[in-house]
């Protein structure tokens, strides 16, 4: 079977971030299908082309046997403002559309991922150019999150993202959601049929996320020798409410001086975060810029504690954020800071404790509970490797995907 994908954001080798589409691309191809991505110049959270690309405009990388990732011009407008934001998106749109006119060859199914909602156009017309079906898969609930987080408030703007959301499903002959309170929104509030709708979420990469002894070498190299690492990994923008982990940090700073936070990535907000850090004199708090999935299970094994946080929002309470997923996967406890299915996920895995949103006495109540208790911190941390091997291998995943694909082919 030939697979077109269209994602903007689809990660390059050495790229952070969720791998999500890699693995699957990587899976599908080992089991004899042939992979080609849409992918766009820019990196979601630095916001940042790469010089190898700069002055381009689409590139052909073979990433593996069977997969190649054909990278389309993205305006670097990208972090500049939110209008800087969508003229970026939109020029993916134009130059996937290209490269999938151009570059491709007839494919027997095209999936597109979102956010952003721009990839809808693409997967539209490439689908409906080579007469076959088509996949939307929602990773963010999309105009909602960018709405209620305060970046997306023009109505003109809204409407249009509302319209292209509802496109989207109505032209996909299946749609897959990575939380089930994606699919109670869509079949409640977005009237999309339930039985065009499969969950396969977000998962485990369990060949390359594991359990493994503190790396000393790596310690000595952070600083954080003796310490007790409360880490952070993911991106540092409006949404992620990363701040709120520098409350916390400023209120221990006396009670807890043996606990550092690690706050690992990048995005629009970390220049900022890292100056509000020297104002409030945070030698508790280190940044590290975002490592390479193959590199960051040495930093999340490092860590004592991993969290993920976003804002306080009702959006946020239908997300799976990857990184619980790698949290898990390398046996660490968690305080998760968002409510809903994460805080569900995690409660469910026994794998940690949940402390509100925006909230620092809960977050270092939290704190108390895990630093305190090794033992706890050791249960919780098998509980959520042996959940996780259970119910979120990627690989199997993969397969259940690559079984809907089929079907509709």
């Amino acid at each position: 079977m030939k697979i077109l994908i269209v994602h903007q954001y689809f990660l390059g080798k050495d790229d952070a971030g969720g791998s999500r589409w890699n693995q699957f691309a990587k899976y599908w191809a080992q089991a004899g299908h042939e992979v080609t991505i849409l992918a766009g110049m820019v990196h979601y959270a630095s916001g940042k082309k790469s010089e190898q690309y700069k002055g381009k405009f689409i590139v052909t990388e073979d990433i593996m046997p069977g997969v190649r990732c054909i990278r389309c011009h993205v305006s670097e407008s990208y972090n500049r403002s939110f209008m800087g934001r969508a003229w970026a998106y939109m020029s993916f749109t134009f130059s996937s559309l290209v490269a999938g006119f151009f570059k491709t060859h007839k494919p027997d199914i095209v999936i597109a991922t979102s956010p952003p909602l721009t990839v809808e156009p693409t997967m539209k017309i490439l689908a409906a150019a080579y007469r076959v079906p088509c996949v939307f898969e929602v990773r963010d609930l999309w105009p909602e999150s960018a709405i209620d987080t305060g970046v997306l408030t023009s109505k003109p703007l809204i409407k249009m993202a509302y319209y292209m959301e509802s496109q989207a499903y109505k032209a996909a002959r299946w749609i897959n959601v990575l939380t089930p309170a994606f699919v109670d929104a869509l079949v409640e509030k977005k009237n999309v049929p339930r039985e065009k709708i499969s969950m396969i979420p977000n998962g485990a990469d369990l060949d390359i996320m594991r359990p493994e002894p503190k790396d000393a070498g790596l310690q000595s190299e952070l600083g954080i020798d003796g310490r007790f690492v409360i880490s952070y990994f993911g991106a540092h923008g409006r949404a992620n409410k990363v701040g709120q982990l520098l409350d916390v940090a400023e209120r221990i700073k006396n009670s807890m001086p043996d606990v550092l936070f690690m706050l690992v990535g990048d995005g629009m907000e970390k220049a900022m975060l890292k100056e509000d850090a020297a104002k409030r004199n945070l030698d508790n708090v280190i940044f590290v810029n975002s490592v390479g999935k193959e590199k960051v299970k040495d930093y999340i094994n490092v860590s004592d504690i991993c969290t993920a946080v976003l804002m306080k929002n009702d959006t946020f309470k239908t997300v799976y954020p990857n990184k619980v997923f790698d949290y898990m996967s390398c046996a660490k406890p968690i305080i998760i800071g968002i409510d809903g299915v994460a805080r569900k996920l995690v409660e469910d895995a026994k794998a940690g404790l949940f402390a509100e949103p925006e909230n620092p006495d809960a977050f270092i109540d939290a704190i108390r509970k895990i630093k305190d208790n090794s033992e706890l911190r050791d249960a919780m941390g098998k509980s959520g490797l042996e959940y996780v091997r259970q119910n979120y291998d990627r690989k199997v995943l993969a397969e259940k995907y690559i079984d809907i694909l089929q079907k509709l082919v």
